[in-house]
Order: C-alpha cells, then sequence, then structure tokens
C-alpha cells in the first residue's frame, strides 16, 4: 500500500483512495469491513466517513461478504432493451436468490450494476475480470456450471 501511496503529492493521500481500497478488497477476502475501511482511513489520514462514502457508492466495493462467483449484471438502457431484466430474474431463480444476496453455499452472489460499457454486446455481466455478453439462458446455465466445475477442482 505504501507503494500506492507514494504515487500521489504529500498531502494529497485521498488520490490514492480508489487503488487502496482495491487493494484492500483483494487481500481482505473480497469485501470492505467497517474494520478494514477504518484501517484505510487511518492509513490516509482520512476521517473514516471520507473512505465510507466512496466504498459505498461505487459498485466495484462490496461493503458485505460476497461469493466465489459474482455475477455483476448490468441494468442499464441498452443492456434493458435487450433483456437484462430476464437474465438477472433468471439468474435469480436459478440461484435462489435475489440482487445482492450470496447463496448458502457462498459460491454465488448476484449484483446489478450500472453500464459496464459494453453496450454492443447487451445483455451482459461482469464475471470476476471477464465479461460475459450476448447473454441468454442457455448460457448463463453453461456459466452456472463453469462455475461450479471450477469451485470444485479448486477445492
Amino acid at each position: 500500500m505504501s507503494e500506492i501511496i507514494a504515487r500521489y503529492p504529500e498531502g494529497k493521500q485521498k488520490s490514492a483512495l480508489l487503488p487502496v481500497l482495491h487493494l484492500a478488497q483483494e487481500e481482505f477476502g473480497g469485501w470492505l469491513s467497517a474494520e478494514t475501511m477504518d484501517y484505510v482511513a487511518e492509513l490516509l489520514h482520512l476521517t473514516p466517513i471520507e473512505v465510507y462514502e466512496v466504498a459505498t457508492f461505487y459498485s466495484m466495493y462490496n461493503t458485505k461478504p460476497v461469493g466465489k462467483f459474482m455475477f455483476e449484471v448490468c441494468q442499464t438502457g441498452p443492456c434493458m432493451v435487450s433483456g437484462c431484466d430476464d437474465i438477472i430474474t433468471y439468474i435469480g431463480e436459478k440461484l435462489n436468490i435475489k440482487p445482492g444476496e450470496t447463496t448458502a453455499d457462498g459460491l454465488f452472489t448476484l449484483k446489478t450494476v450500472e453500464c459496464l460499457g459494453a453496450c454492443g454486446y447487451a445483455p451482459m455481466m461482469q464475471l470476476g475480470k471477464h465479461y460475459r455478453e450476448h447473454l441468454t439462458k442457455a448460457k448463463v446455465d453453461a456459466i452456472i456450471e463453469e462455475c461450479r466445475n471450477n469451485a470444485a477442482v479448486n477445492n
């Protein structure tokens, strides 16, 4: 973290907040607890509320535990016109969760997000660092199966 902070001029530590939050989330289990955010605030000489308001504003930060696989489904205009509501409903029914929830086994979290910048490939979602595009129910089934297989192999 000190390497990230050093990229910014003295007195401008707040500029390091976004990359430090990314690193903290990665290091502390994929989400930012109040304790983690307090630690980041102390590290950057900020008030805790300055960190909380950033962490809760951006959908890329998780303020509660998430599953091993997070389905972040775009719900803005082009994806909506292309059927993202049906995809979100379908994923929810398949996994027995609603947006913002995680499956009982801790494998999957369903999250709705704003534009991911792939409007020409709608409906789409982000899964980790990868986009899954032109989603259909069959593609969702295959993605869920792929994730379950990956989880089984890595356990």
